[in-house]
């Protein structure tokens, strides 16, 4: 997805799904564990933070930064029921220059899913997970939108990785 930012302040909006503070659309509440926090620190490689569920958690790993252009991590434990047993592995964003004032965003999540048979599943969860990373795109959009008509930096209040 293309932001009207640039990749610094694109890269100081970059969010978890468990950070999103509104509402997330209804097939995503239908289909997917609903978030409610997170907890713990993810600024550095190695950094670990536990991501809070209604229905259990997740803690993720840092496990790659470039600033300003990547920004990698992994799914080091999972207690939380997904999809009759998919196994969420990890994710990143890759961001990419495409002027001065516009960034194209990635993102990109990693799983396992036991579901059988392949042809009949994969379809399903392929549209799901792109329902989800249009949702995550989108809303980063809009929050840094509305940072930069706030007229402040979108990064100013942190330095290093994602919030």
């Amino acid at each position: 997805m293309e932001f009207p930012t640039s990749p610094e302040q694109t890269w100081s909006g970059l969010i978890y799904y468990e950070q999103i503070a509104e509402r997330s659309p209804l097939l995503l509440r239908l289909l997917l564990p609903q978030p409610i926090r997170t907890e713990g620190r993810k600024w550095a490689v190695g950094d670990e933070i536990r991501c809070l569920y209604e229905s259990g958690h997740l803690i993720k790993r840092v496990t790659k930064i470039e600033t300003g252009l990547h920004y990698g991590f992994e799914v080091v434990e999972q207690d939380l029921a997904l999809g009759r047993g998919i196994r969420l592995l990890g994710g990143s964003y890759t961001l990419r220059r495409l002027g001065d004032r516009h960034t194209e965003v990635a993102l990109e999540t990693r799983y396992v899913s036991p579901r059988r048979p392949h042809w009949l599943s994969r379809p399903i969860e392929a549209a799901v997970c792109h329902a989800f990373h249009r949702y995550m795109l989108r809303t980063m959009r809009r929050k840094l939108a509305g940072v930069a008509q706030q007229g402040r930096p979108p990064g100013a209040h942190q330095t290093g990785a994602p919030r």
